[in-house]
């Protein structure tokens, strides 16, 4: 490998501001998905009703909806880095109020649910406002690599904090949420620490068209559009980590720590496949490659669904975690190269409710239906959902299966 080709996989992180947004990501993210697989387990355990795991999902994501027209106007007319400040703030009171609750002794449930639209307010608008702050971070052409960078270090996130929290749990929940809270506080430090300001000195006139400007840019790119269909639909239906408990302690008898394994397993296959993309370029097929991807993520699904193994259970969700990585980078990317600066912040939002509402709203399903039929049977149902939704997709999008490359016009 020369020294170009070394320097050009790993060019955004020279860049300082960038690395201090990494870092505080790694260190904020990590600590929100040791709360996420703490407070799943502690509910659960606590009433051993699966529907309060479908409200976990519904809590979540209600800010999202809630603020969906102002997340990306925020965005694109405030200093991005103060947004993730803030953001970073409300999460950080969440944690210890998780804390405070827990320490209480507390019997009631509605509580948690009230923290958590707390906590999803903050992350409905932490979303927009760091997707639309990277590209402000590096250059131009070290864009691709800072997605893909960014990308992994979601992943790595999503790997080590359910494992992180799983283990913690051991020692009680509010062990999670005070080392949670810690590492919420060196995030929001990092980042006030960015120096880049990214305020528009010309601001339009704050109205309803100016707010659904991202909503309609998005359904007038139908590349962009076609993208974030096909990943919120599949993972609408295709989703079961909401499910993780429920395996882990009824069907594959492995307890808090198997509930954030299985998170982390599926991190884990996303973190393999994230640092191959930082060292490589997708030059053909990308539209093709993506659709593959949601092929396998459903073969996984089922897979998952079937097995009463954790090994089996385990190597599923690698898979799975790997594919879907390939699917957001691609995502990602194309929808930040095909967006001016300027609408960067709107679009962001549009495409954070498009995915939260596949996260969160699809743990609601899986919870509900697993209330319904059971978690196995519910397992099985998205995971042909989600090919079912490839086929369609395929045939509705045919601008998104023939994209070739990230640097063509889009």
């Amino acid at each position: 490998m020369t020294d170009a080709q070394t320097g050009r996989r790993a060019s955004s992180l020279r860049q300082r501001d960038f690395r201090l947004l990494i870092i505080g990501k790694t260190f904020g993210w990590m600590a929100l998905h040791m709360m996420m697989v703490a407070i799943a387990y502690q509910v659960y355990d606590r009433t051993g009703d699966v529907m309060n795991l479908a409200y976990i999902g519904l809590a979540t994501f209600a800010p999202a909806i809630g603020f969906a027209l102002i997340t990306g106007y925020v965005a694109d007319r405030f200093d991005r880095r103060l947004v993730l400040v803030v953001t970073y703030g409300i999460i950080f009171v969440g944690a210890v109020l998780l804390y405070l609750y827990t320490a209480s002794g507390m019997e009631a449930v509605w509580p948690v649910f009230a923290i958590l639209a707390l906590e999803g307010t903050g992350r409905a608008f932490h979303q927009p406002a760091v997707n639309s702050l990277v590209p402000n971070l590096v250059p131009a052409e070290s864009f691709p690599n800072a997605v893909a960078w960014h990308s992994t270090i979601n992943k790595i996130t999503q790997m080590v904090g359910p494992a992180l929290g799983g283990i913690l749990y051991l020692s009680g929940p509010e062990i999670v949420y005070v080392t949670a809270a810690v590492g919420l506080l060196i995030a929001l430090i990092m980042t006030a620490f960015i120096r880049t300001r990214t305020e528009i000195g010309q601001r339009e006139p704050t109205t309803f068209a100016t707010l659904l400007a991202g909503l309609r840019y998005v359904y007038n790119k139908k590349i962009i559009f076609g993208a974030i269909t096909l990943d919120m639909m599949v993972v609408l239906l295709g989703g079961v980590t909401a499910l993780f408990p429920v395996f882990a302690k009824d069907i594959l008898d492995a307890g808090s720590a198997g509930a954030g394994f299985l998170r982390s397993a599926m991190a884990g296959g996303a973190l393999v496949s994230g640092i191959m993309l930082t060292q490589i370029t997708l030059e053909r097929w990308v539209g093709k490659i993506m659709f593959g991807t949601v092929v396998v993520f459903g073969i996984c699904t089922i897979a998952f669904g079937l097995s009463d193994i954790l090994w089996v259970s385990l190597l599923a969700m690698a898979i799975l975690g790997a594919t879907d990585m390939v699917s957001v980078n691609i995502r990602s990317t194309l929808m930040q190269i095909a967006t001016p600066n300027e609408m960067r912040g709107r679009v962001s939002a549009v495409s954070s409710v498009f995915t939260g509402a596949s996260n969160e709203i699809g743990e609601f399903r899986a919870g509900a239906m697993a209330a319904a039929m059971g978690a196995v049977p519910a397992v099985l149902v998205g995971g042909v959902g989600s090919l079912l939704v490839a086929a369609v997709c395929w045939r509705a999008f045919p601008q998104l299966a023939k994209v070739e490359r990230f640097d063509q016009d889009l």
